[in-house]
């Protein structure tokens, strides 16, 4: 028994003792209208038919008749067919955009959903707790974004990380990749993306991995005198770095991370996508523009926080920097390998002498001292010579070669002679 049915009985015993007491002449046509709930004239008109055709007059004739704004069964049926067979799993308003746009879906999403559940495709959500009030998103884009990492099961049997790089006031997405491990390498990855693409932002916030901050005790209070790569580079662009103490803090990209655990897995299903080349390419040119057009949001207020970037190279900024004591043999010890310093022409060797190593995000090392770049390696340790220089050496025989070592020291010998 409907609901309709059961307000349709309890409506008839109500009009029928109603209806009494008028004959009676206890109450008024008006009076017994008004507490029916129903004008006199629709009281007088069901008189009327319950005089003629006793409790049959009074039953509502809608019911149990189909709708003329009904959908066909066919269409009802399809859709479900649909969901089924290439989209089990998917959530309703996913499904329902992908219905839409792909297959000439024309039904709103209640229905949609609604359906789905009758069927039982679905299962109804629980209800949800408490309302909490949202940060205040920032006015403006570029004035916080948002850094983090999701481990999941991007495609069946692998367990990457995904990095994304969102911004604050829109939501926006700026950068997305995937790698196997999030570190330091993969956040200077983002970041150098970001600054690139927009310019300059003003504050990053991130969770207290040990790759942004230092933490005494797990789950205290990161030590701000003590920078990590990332927080020495952020600060020498002038971005601020901001700690959350909680998921809830950081609520706005685990809400985004929330949708793409769900979306993003069975985009790559879809789209048979199973290896992490094929699927960064599938982030950069198809994902997350389409991503930006569903869940991007105006700001509050027109303009941008960006700056242009147009300092010096960011590649000798977002790279990991240590510092490092050159050996008796002009040589640099680096995580296990070993970095033979070439000859320099403005100093016959740097022994003794404090150098810093640059590690880059592709593998490629290289020694600085103070702004001088003194070499570049690659990631085993071989030496990547300049091409001029090796040009230069090529060019050069041994004859005139030695003939020019023999004139500087002749040089230095006259220098020497002088100054005596």
């Amino acid at each position: 028994m409907t609901r309709a049915t059961v307000l349709q009985e309890v409506r008839q015993m109500r009009f029928e003792e109603l209806y009494a007491r008028r004959q009676r002449r206890d109450l008024t046509m008006a009076e017994a209208a008004e507490m029916l709930g129903v004008t006199e004239r629709t009281f007088r008109r069901w008189s009327t038919r319950y005089e003629a055709e006793g409790m049959e007059g009074l039953e509502d004739r809608r019911l149990g008749r189909a709708s003329a704004r009904a959908v066909p069964v066919d269409e009802a049926l399809q859709m479900v067919t649909l969901y089924a067979t290439c989209y089990t799993g998917w959530t309703v308003k996913h499904f329902h955009e992908r219905w839409q746009a792909e297959h000439g879906g024309q039904r709103s999403y209640t229905w949609t959903k609604n359906r789905l559940q009758t069927a039982e495709y679905v299962v109804r959500a629980p209800r949800r707790g408490a309302h909490r009030k949202k940060r205040p998103r920032k006015p403006l884009p570029g004035m916080m974004l948002h850094q983090d990492g999701s481990t999941h099961e991007w495609v069946p049997g692998c367990q990457w990380d995904l990095i994304v790089t969102l911004d604050d006031a829109t939501s926006e997405m700026y950068s997305a990749f995937f790698v196997e491990e999030e570190g330091t390498q993969s956040s200077f990855r983002g970041l150098r993306e970001v600054i690139e693409a927009q310019g300059l932002f003003s504050s990053l916030y991130t969770d207290r991995g040990s790759h942004y901050w230092y933490t005494e005790d797990a789950g205290g209070k990161v030590d701000k005198t003590r920078l990590t790569q990332v927080h020495r580079a952020l600060q020498q662009v002038g971005i601020t770095l901001i700690a959350a103490y909680s998921p809830e803090a950081r609520g706005r990209s685990e809400r985004a991370f929330r949708t793409l655990q769900d979306r993003l897995p069975k985009e790559l299903a879809l789209a048979g996508i199973t290896d992490m080349a094929t699927a960064n390419h599938y982030l950069t040119t198809h994902f997350i523009s389409a991503y930006n057009r569903r869940f991007a949001v105006p700001a509050a207020e027109t303009g941008t926080a960006f700056i242009p970037w147009v300092g010096t190279s960011l590649t000798e900024i977002l790279c990991v920097q240590e510092e490092r004591v050159v050996a008796k043999d002009n040589t640099v010890r680096y995580q296990g390998l070993s970095l033979q310093i070439p000859s320099d022409p403005h100093r016959f060797h740097y022994v003794k002498v404090t150098v810093r190593v640059h590690a880059y995000p592709d593998g490629t090392l290289a020694v600085f001292h103070g702004p001088r770049c003194l070499a570049r390696y690659h990631a085993d340790g071989r030496l990547i010579e300049p091409e001029a220089a090796a040009r230069r050496r090529k060019d050069v025989s041994p004859r005139s070669r030695g003939q020019a070592i023999v004139g500087s020291r002749a040089n230095v010998r006259a220098n020497f002679s002088t100054r005596g």
